[in-house]
């Protein structure tokens, strides 16, 4: 491969670094062709981008990026693949779903700003929640009190008495 192809490859790399907050290193050994085809379907259907690369170009592109990714240099060996993410929880959901075949194996990932090498990191990886299922979790804790006096409003026939007894009647 001529330098130029590989400074090519690096520049993309680092822009694919950039451009996206989460990451995992899987190695795809094991799998055959149509294998293969279906994980990348799967990728695509889930917005992963999903890339087949060399140990040495990764390397030199995780050494050049903003971010000091120096506990993942140990992972860089064997066949290695990379999912680009914008959200931190899908690619495990999807290895998840390979697990039992053991194949692809995770070997490491950079989500939300942390490290997680080994592949005894799936579950963890997996029960991370997106930005979006915490805003909804936030959500609902603040309708919560809402709904609590609008019920005891609407039970209590509104009026002042109805509604202090019906909220000294609910169970703590």
């Amino acid at each position: 491969m001529k330098k130029e192809l590989k400074d090519t490859i690096i520049a993309e790399l680092g822009e694919k670094l950039k451009a996206y907050p989460h990451f995992y290193l899987v190695d795809l050994a094991g799998l055959n062709a149509e294998k293969t085809s279906e994980l990348r379907r799967k990728c695509f259907k889930s917005e992963i981008k999903l890339l087949v690369v060399k140990n040495n170009l990764l390397h030199r592109a995780l050494m050049a990026a903003d971010v000091d990714f120096e506990p993942l240099y140990g992972c860089l060996k064997g066949s290695t693949a990379v999912m680009f993410t914008q959200t931190a929880n899908t690619p495990a959901k999807l290895l998840k779903d390979y697990k039992k075949d053991g194949v692809p194996a995770l070997k490491a990932a950079y989500a939300e700003e942390s490290f997680f090498v080994g592949a005894d990191k799936l579950e963890e990886l997996a029960s991370l929640k997106s930005k979006n299922e915490l805003i909804a979790d936030v959500v609902a804790l603040l309708q919560s009190p809402a709904k609590n006096v609008v019920s005891a409003l609407q039970s209590g026939a509104n009026t002042i008495h109805g509604v202090l007894k019906t909220l000294g009647e609910r169970p703590e």
